[in-house]
């Protein structure tokens, strides 16, 4: 069985970079969604990313963001990946695709198994796809809300266009539940690994990714 990658979403300080890149994390997220208690500015980011270990993927999570936004974000932080985290649709992710020549990674919310069409309209389009809950409708956070969906919905659905990650709601505790039921082989974390909403911990961000490594089997 191959390797599980692991993402930490929402980071804020050197010391969650620093767990993050210590325990074993492929990627690192920054979030830039001022509704969000992860949010941080574009000067917050950019030294943070340049705190990132090299060969660790920094992603920008951004939300419905428009041309002027993500000009300024990718102007002032370095990254590897755009985390597309709202309504964007397919046409959109494809011009985001073209005008930054960056990876971009789209999140697609799962309630049911009506939603699971989604996911094969934009694996055609984006390099990565988020796997997350679907929001309720009356939330302020499309992610990050520390909600799960039924797992078993992507049971044996492992071979999509592109390579996907599992979101919403996983802990140390599930995280290698998670991965037996649905063979997702890369993981993301934010609300999993906080004391607070916003505040990371470094002993829930090694044992989130000691957890998730080791269903690797």
């Amino acid at each position: 069985m191959s390797a599980i990658r692991v993402k930490i979403c929402g980071l804020k300080t050197p010391q969650d970079v620093a767990a993050a890149a210590s325990a074993g994390a492929g990627y690192v997220g920054f979030v830039f969604f001022p509704k969000s208690p992860r949010n941080v500015s574009f000067e917050q980011a950019a030294s943070l990313a340049l705190e990132a270990p090299v060969g660790l993927c920094k992603v920008a999570l951004t939300v419905n963001a428009d041309d002027a936004m993500l000009d300024a974000l990718t102007e002032a932080v370095p990254l590897d990946m755009l985390q597309l985290h709202g309504g964007e649709s397919p046409e959109r992710v494809a011009q985001v695709k073209a005008r930054y020549g960056l990876s971009v990674m789209k999140a697609i919310g799962i309630a049911g198994a009506e939603d699971l069409a989604k996911i094969d309209l934009y694996s055609q389009i984006a390099d990565q796809l988020l796997i997350d809950a679907k929001p309720p409708k009356d939330a302020d956070l499309p992610g990050g809300n520390g909600l799960a969906f039924d797992w078993r919905l992507l049971a044996g659905r492992k071979y999509w266009q592109r390579p996907w990650m599992l979101a919403g709601g996983l802990t140390p505790d599930n995280v290698a539940e998670a991965v037996r039921l649905t063979g997702a082989r890369q993981v993301d974390v934010s609300s999993g690994v906080e004391t607070a909403p916003g505040q990371k911990d470094a002993d829930l961000i090694g044992r989130f990714t000691s957890a998730a490594l080791s269903a690797a089997g």
